[in-house]
């Protein structure tokens, strides 16, 4: 019986160790399923490589081929995707609708299947159906294009043709594709805030959840065991509105989203709900390379994730360098020749570095001003209509695509700065445009740089022919405290101490402004963005509100559209070989931020909404002391008043 007993006591020692040891590790290869995804986003046109500064290089699709094939190397079954914004962003964007470059090249690098973005439409839909029917008469290997949620309007301008052009190409919601014994699933999405930046698409967006839940539906009962979302939806540091963040919440059975629209950069996937969330940033400065695993439970683990730099350390695949330098070649003599251009033709030279605003800061910015500065010198110069009238011109964050570093300037560069858009001539590159504002709409312009920056950073204002000081301790819509004329590059500094009497703006003289037609287009859309607060509203000469901004487009003598980037590139080029002033340094305080919460500077000068604010906080201080007087006069008849007539009446 006590033999029994130990036998037992060690049967079940044996049994607690055993469950102890950790589990027997799977082999390789025998028990586990592999996938490996390379991807990218927000290429931008990026073919050639850019310049960082202090001989540093980033992107360029020679060295990214390179990059690509390494990992194809190392992973043979690897796919190859892209989230969206292929185009718009290199002079070769000018060759979008004629010869599909963008795609054509993304075929030479082996994409498997890529989604459009925002970008994609800059030429409105017509433009897209153009570039796609290019790509096809190419006969060249072409990436599939999935877009499950955009399709043209009922009331679209060719909506047929543009319908036609995508069934060609072989536009489709999802694809199934079976590569290395596994099935994927691939789908497109557009978001909402990327759809919001394409006013002129002339598309419709079908909402995300529901199109992404028929996808993901559609994609298993095909039998796709691993699901990926290309979404141009992006994420932000809120994940409660980071868009793609959301739609792994709400949708279930995505495995993997390639997130663009954001340039975010992830060093590690975002987790959420099991799907995995990655993003290579922009510019085609990285590629993007995950590898999965998963076993007969389906639990997906991360084996490996990298974010390779597409820099000077590769060398450049040769068939890929001369694609591009034909392409090169294409746009010096469809585009640049009518403007007396090359491509690497050199400009002028700048000793420092002009870097891009600093998303979020307000202040002033030296590429801003000097974008603003062309836009004055060109309507002096390069217009057929002289100016006849104070003229103000004015550029927005949101229009400058890159920065310009020491050392020689070329074309390429000026335009990279100012890539955005298309004109009325239906060529790259978004026209000046020249309106007229009041003296009050010029400082509302001003109170927009200093009001709606904060929430949203593409709004912040860089002025030539004006400036202005501003306090953000202020209250909203009521920030600017000062502003005035000061002739053509900022003049004396706004916090000089310079009599500002001699500038004086008044509130009902018409002033002429000079912009880029995006920004033209979004002054007259400040009044419903800042619910009626503040009311910009671009005129004629004779006062009559602008309700086509096309006749007043700026030309030259010859009757051409004048470019923002050609306004740059003439600019810069003007200069010479003494290069650009060393004033381009530093911002020269034609825009000055006071940070003060002296009261006297928080309620000088108010309108209407520092005076209500005004009121409430007196109202409130007001009550404040009523309540603590009245609660000190009860703590004493508390402590006093009852205590004394208990005596009394004890007596």
């Amino acid at each position: 019986m006590k033999l029994l007993r130990r036998l037992w006591a060690w049967a079940l020692v044996l049994v607690i160790f055993c469950a102890l040891l950790p589990p027997p590790a799977r082999a390789e290869g025998a028990e586990y399923t592999t996938a490996t995804v390379l991807f990218t986003h927000d290429l931008h046109a990026r073919f050639l490589p850019q310049e960082m500064g202090e001989g540093r290089q980033r992107g360029g699709y020679a060295r990214l081929k390179t990059a690509i094939q390494r990992q194809r190397a190392a992973h043979p079954d690897a796919l190859l995707l892209d989230g969206g914004d292929f185009s718009v962003g290199s002079l070769i964007q000018t060759l979008y609708t004629t010869q599909a470059a963008e795609l054509r090249t993304m075929g030479a690098l082996g994409y498997d299947a890529v989604t459009a973005g925002n970008h994609e439409f800059d030429q409105e839909g017509s433009g897209f159906a153009a570039m796609l029917q290019a790509a096809v008469d190419s006969g060249e290997r072409l990436p599939a294009l999935l877009m499950s949620n955009y399709a043209p309007a009922p009331d679209t301008p060719g909506r047929l043709d543009i319908q036609r052009a995508m069934a060609r190409y072989g536009v489709e919601d999802s694809m199934l594709l079976e590569r290395g014994g596994v099935t994927y699933g691939i789908f497109g999405l557009m978001g909402e805030d990327a759809h919001d930046c394409a006013p002129t698409s002339g598309f419709a967006l079908e909402d995300r959840l529901e199109s992404a839940r028929r996808c993901v539906e559609a994609l298993r009962a095909g039998g796709a065991q691993f699901i990926i979302c290309l979404s141009h939806g992006g994420t932000g540091p809120d994940s409660g509105k980071s868009e793609d963040e959301w739609l792994a919440r709400e949708v279930e059975g995505i495995d993997l989203i390639v997130s663009g629209h954001t340039h975010t950069t992830l060093t590690q996937p975002i987790s959420v709900n099991g799907t995995y969330i990655v993003s290579a940033g922009a510019y085609c400065q990285y590629l993007g390379s995950i590898t999965l695993r998963w076993g007969a439970d389906g639990e997906r683990e991360i084996v490996d994730y990298q974010l390779i730099p597409i820099d000077e350390t590769l060398p450049g695949d040769r068939d890929m360098e001369l694609l591009v330098e034909d392409w090169k070649r294409q746009v010096d003599g469809a585009y640049l020749s009518r403007y007396g251009l090359g491509y690497d033709q050199v400009l002028t030279t700048v000793g420092f570095d002009l870097p891009m605003p600093e998303s979020g800061v307000q202040q002033g910015n030296s590429l801003g001003e000097l974008a603003a500065d062309s836009y004055l010198w060109a309507a002096e110069h390069l217009a057929a209509e002289a100016p006849g009238s104070p003229t103000v011109a004015v550029t927005a964050a949101g229009v400058l695509r890159a920065p310009l570093y020491a050392g020689e300037v070329t074309t390429s560069m000026a335009f990279d700065v100012l890539s955005m858009g298309v004109g009325e001539d239906g060529t790259s590159g978004y026209p000046l445009v020249a309106c007229y504002l009041t003296g009050r709409e010029l400082k509302a312009v001003a109170e927009v740089d200093a009001s709606v920056t904060p929430i949203m950073p593409a709004a912040q204002l860089y002025v030539a022919g004006m400036e202005y000081r501003f306090n953000p301790c202020r209250i909203f819509f009521n920030r600017v405290t000062g502003a005035r004329l000061s002739g053509r590059g900022g003049g004396t500094a706004a916090g000089s101490g310079a009599d500002w009497a001699a500038g004086e703006i008044a509130d009902e003289q018409l002033y002429r402004v000079v912009t880029g037609m995006y920004c033209a287009q979004m002054l007259g859309t400040v009044k419903d963005k800042s619910l009626g607060l503040l009311s910009i509203v671009p005129k004629d000469a004779q006062g009559e509100p602008v309700s086509d901004f096309s006749l007043h487009i700026l030309r030259d003598e010859a009757g051409g559209e004048i470019k923002e980037w050609y306004a740059l590139a003439r600019y810069l080029e003007s200069f010479g070989e003494a290069g650009v002033p060393a004033g381009y340094a530093q911002p020269d305080g034609r825009k000055e931020v006071i940070r003060s919460w002296n009261p006297v500077e928080l309620l000088k000068s108010p309108n209407w909404l520092t005076l209500a604010a005004a009121a409430v906080l007196a109202a409130a201080a007001v009550l404040a002391v009523f309540l603590v007087r009245r609660g000190v006069a009860w703590m004493k008849r508390r402590r006093y008043g009852g205590g004394y007539g208990r005596r009394r009446s004890g007596r």
